[in-house]
């Protein structure tokens, strides 16, 4: 009976062990509540990019999704987006890529902010 008790608790404690390490993992990415905004309706609208852009570099009032982007931009440049989903990071290549050809000094800003050391840039041979 000891050992099935014992058998018992371990299971208990190894189904615990592992239930935090996923809500810590869990814990490590972006938030994938804003992976449905259409990036095509904002890059072709100079008012909803700029609106971004004065979010972001600017300080101006911000989106819950700009908010979301604001706080999490930093972490995304320096590490490659490792914490993004995959739409994030296509969505995130798309933007950069946009503002580098059309807005270069808008992206100038971002990247002054956000990632001064040019990690982004480096790892992409932009």
């Amino acid at each position: 009976m000891k050992i099935f008790l014992s058998l018992c608790l371990f299971v208990a404690l190894l189904g615990l062990a592992c239930s935090a390490r996923l809500r810590r993992e869990e814990k490590k990415k972006f938030t994938t509540q804003y992976d449905n905004v259409d990036l095509d309706v904002i890059l072709k609208n100079p008012r909803l990019l700029n609106g971004y852009l004065d979010c972001l570099v600017r300080d101006g009032n911000c989106t819950p999704d700009g908010k979301e982007l604001k706080e999490s931009l930093a972490d995304a440049l320096a590490n490659d987006c490792d914490k993004c989903s995959e739409k994030q990071k296509a969505g995130s290549d798309k933007v950069i890529k946009h503002l580098i050809a059309h807005q270069p000094e808008d992206w100038k800003d971002v990247e002054k902010k956000y990632d001064s050391e040019g990690a982004y840039r480096k790892r992409h041979n932009l």
